[in-house]
């Protein structure tokens, strides 16, 4: 198999006035299309750098990164603006990369009716559970049709019992839009989950 996603001796420096903190060295490894990975580790290791550098949101010190197609990239918060609609809200990723068509609008919308929110997206989303609006978020983010999916401990915020639902609920969704994925995390139940 080809890999769709490529790291090479990937290291990260953050320079800060008087010295350097190493956040990332020397990590290598490759994801095939269609693979679902977790990478876990203790706050503070470097885990949401890797992804940001996968992302190409920040530039590594060293390293090779070799991507195949395009990124999405869902946060630790879902990041919903409050006086959006939900579909106001799963339309933004088109809506900043110029791509809000009649077409893509009306996958977005099917994206919603599969995944069982067709019927609130017309509600705000203080309207919503945390793990409708994490569903929201993930819609969002797939509604620009990545070919990977960055996932930065993206249940993090809910409590255990609606993790334990919301994971099963998107990595079924992950799995039914066949994409490729990468989890951050540090709880290593969720990753086993």
């Amino acid at each position: 198999m080809n890999a769709i996603l490529e790291l090479k001796n990937i290291s990260m420096n953050y320079q800060e006035a008087t010295s350097e903190t190493q956040a990332i060295k020397d990590v290598s490894f490759s994801v095939n299309k269609g693979e679902f990975i977790s990478i876990v580790g203790p706050s503070g290791c470097g885990k949401s750098t890797l992804l940001s550098i996968i992302s190409n949101l920040i530039t590594q010190s060293s390293g090779e990164v070799s991507v195949v197609g395009t990124v999405g990239y869902m946060l630790q918060k879902d990041h919903l603006f409050e006086w959006r609609n939900i579909l106001q809200n799963v339309l933004l990723g088109l809506e900043i990369k110029k791509l809000l068509t009649p077409e893509n609008i009306a996958y977005a919308k099917e994206l919603l009716n599969r995944y069982g929110l067709g019927e609130f997206k017309e509600h705000y989303p203080s309207q919503l559970s945390g793990g409708m609006r994490q569903r929201a978020a993930l819609i969002r983010t797939l509604a620009v049709k990545p070919e990977i999916l960055l996932l930065d401990e993206p249940f993090s915020a809910l409590d255990y019992q609606t993790r334990l639902y919301v994971s099963d609920e998107i990595a079924n969704i992950i799995r039914k839009e066949e994409k490729t994925a990468v989890l951050v995390t540090h709880d290593l139940s969720e990753v086993v989950f």
